[in-house]
């Protein structure tokens, strides 16, 4: 906001000089120009500009003056010393300023170098948006490997999902009981193992897709970036091809055209239709749903069963009554 504020307040005091001449004082250093405050010539070195700098900041510190009246006339010396070395000490802002001697007719120009020294970012806005990509490429990373543990962790407290598992894990001989290699093991490190078996045949075998589906280097963003002209490529290419085969040439639609077309009609993303179950995708095809009429029609169905089977349910119920007693822009503390 401070920044905000400063930036409309130059541009403020630009509109004023729109018409004005060149000003007499230095945007810089006020009345004075920056070499003079340092009693230096242009072409003086670097190191002189640092030396001088230290002499006369130290001659008009304002805790070596008494009076308040020396002291803030000190402060006010001080100041301009500090502003007229810290636009002389570095390279680019002294070329600036050099430049704004030498072309005090452009107004415009130096205004614009000076304040956007002045209020402009420090850090390399480069730096700043790779730093930030980093930190969304790692957080993206570990939140899908959470997911995935998490979706890992709750197919093995299935019953259905555990059996299966515990079967394929002693058909391969890897909950078989070895006393000797248990034996100063507890109970709980027993279960602990055979936990982990049961988990990595889980991993192993079942194909979990969609949102919970195992992370790949292909899902962080800083990958999806560097491809992503590779992926808009293959989009265009995609794009035309199904112009030429299906619009121009009318060929009929695969089991992979159905399935895209059905999931468009659906408006959801292909990793929330990837976790449809078989037998519902089967039944969609069998529908016809990849035309539009077909799936408004089916559409309808299932919210009519779904608003069928809300008004059944106790929880529902009870709160239709609420709504009914008490509206839904109302607050009460009233429990009867």
């Amino acid at each position: 906001m401070c920044k905000m504020a400063v930036i409309l307040l130059s541009l403020l005091s630009l509109c004023s000089l729109a018409f004005a001449e060149p000003p007499d004082v230095d945007i810089y250093c006020g009345d004075m120009n920056c070499y003079e405050v340092l009693g230096l010539e242009r072409d003086a070195a670097k190191k002189d500009i640092s030396k001088v700098y230290r002499k006369l900041a130290g001659k008009w510190h304002p805790d070596n003056f008494r009076t308040q009246e020396e002291k803030d006339d000190a402060e006010k010396k001080f100041m301009q010393i500090a502003t007229a070395y810290e636009t002389l000490r570095d390279d680019e802002s002294r070329t600036e300023y050099d430049y704004m001697l030498d072309h005090p007719e452009e107004m415009w120009r130096n205004y614009y170098r000076y304040y956007r020294r002045r209020v402009g970012p420090k850090v390399d806005v480069r730096l700043v948006l790779a730093v930030t990509i980093s930190l969304i490429s790692a957080a993206q990373y570990y939140f899908s490997w959470s997911n995935y543990n998490e979706a890992i962790k709750f197919f093995a407290s299935v019953p259905k999902y555990r059996m299966q598992a515990q079967e394929i894990a002693k058909a391969d001989g890897l909950l078989k009981k070895d006393k000797k290699a248990d034996r100063g093991k507890s109970r709980e490190e027993i279960k602990e193992e055979e936990e982990n078996v049961i988990r990595n045949v889980i991993m192993d075998k079942m194909d979990i897709r969609g949102a919970y589906a195992k992370p790949t280097w292909k899902d962080v963003l800083w990958v999806q970036l560097v491809l992503l002209p590779y992926t808009i490529f293959n989009y265009i290419r995609w794009y035309i091809d199904w112009i030429l085969r299906f619009w121009i040439k009318k060929e009929e639609y695969s089991r992979v055209e159905h399935l895209y077309l059905i999931r468009k009609n659906m408006g959801i993303s292909q990793g929330k239709f990837d976790m449809i179950e078989e037998e519902e995708i089967e039944d969609m095809l069998e529908q016809e749903l990849w035309i539009a009429a077909n799936y408004k029609e089916y559409k309808d169905v299932k919210d009519a069963e779904m608003k069928a089977k809300m008004s059944e349910s106790g929880r529902y119920k009870q709160y239709r009554r609420y709504m009914k007693s008490h509206g839904n822009d109302r607050m009460t503390f009233d429990d009867s």
